[in-house]
């Protein structure tokens, strides 16, 4: 039977889902549509999926060309489907792998290749066991971002690069000498994605607390810019650590850093930047944890 992937805009504005199959997956007959505020859409794909998808926001038609094309998460096709084509970093990303290893789905919300939209995922129909519980990025991380990452149109933070998009170098891309998990650690920035989304994958190797697994059939919740309320399907409330879907890595993380939350309306006025002494210290901190 084929699963479904409903996705859902709690936007105030517009989005442009965009959908991408794995290599070795057969596309989807859809990979774009454009989804209005409030508006919910059901996409069936295959019981042995695999792919991603993310929210593309201020889009537009060139008048003179007639080539569309986006802000932030852009695909590069020229038209509303994606048409093969991946995500332009950054771009908050929702993967999945359907009845992979085991007769196990395996899904994540993803930040490594930056951010750009607040997005949750939220397990329905599938057997109780595995890791299965919600997962996603709820705080607004434009808010968070650093000057050094931040991308910005129409004098808006639209968008926050991953380190490795802005710098490139070896140890923020996990890559030469670093391409490993002994030798990759998590950096300042990618702590920042993590302080603020505990569940989400900051950097390649952030597989123990970001992966999780449900029984194969499970249907899926996708929704951009969720409220907290949107976790009460779930069972799971911000700044707790139920929901955890008995992943063992998972337990005590919440879906919301409530120190984050609280920074970050603390500076959505003005530049809405956080200063990075905050930062620093809220990096130092998970840091700790980590060598523990």
């Amino acid at each position: 039977m084929p699963a479904t992937l409903s996705m859902t805009n709690n936007c105030p504005f517009p989005i442009w889902p965009g959908l991408l199959s794995g290599a070795g997956t057969a596309p989807l007959p859809t990979t774009g549509f454009l989804l209005n505020p409030g508006e919910s859409r059901p996409i069936e794909v295959p019981s042995s999926w695999s792919g991603r998808l993310w929210g593309r926001t201020l889009c537009s038609t060139d008048p003179s060309t007639g080539r569309f094309s986006c802000a932030s998460a852009d695909c590069g096709s020229g038209t509303v489907d994606c048409s093969g084509s991946g995500a332009s970093p950054p771009a908050t990303l929702a993967e999945f792998t359907l009845n992979g290893s085991g007769g196990m789905d395996f899904f994540d919300v993803s930040l490594v290749d930056g951010y750009n939209l607040p997005l949750l995922i939220v397990p329905e129909g599938g057997e109780p066991g595995g890791r299965c519980g919600p997962t996603g990025c709820l705080v607004d991380v434009n808010g968070l971002c650093p000057s050094e990452l931040r991308v910005v149109a129409d004098g808006e933070a639209v968008a926050c690069r991953s380190a490795c998009d802005a710098f490139g170098t070896p140890e923020y891309c996990c890559s030469g000498e670093y391409g490993g998990p002994g030798t990759c650690k998590p950096s300042i920035y990618s702590q920042l994605f993590k302080n603020a989304c505990p569940r989400a994958y900051s950097y390649a190797y952030d597989d123990a607390t970001s992966t999780f697994t449900c029984s194969a059939g499970t249907s899926y919740l996708i929704t951009f810019c969720p409220s907290t309320t949107s976790l009460k399907s779930s069972g799971s409330g911000p700044g707790s650590g139920s929901g955890s879907g008995n992943n063992p890595q998972a337990v005590g993380l919440p879906l919301i850093n409530d120190t984050m939350v609280f920074l970050q309306g603390s500076y959505s006025a003005g530049e809405m930047v956080v200063p990075m002494m905050p930062v620093v210290v809220l990096g130092l901190l998970w840091a700790v944890w980590w060598l523990l």
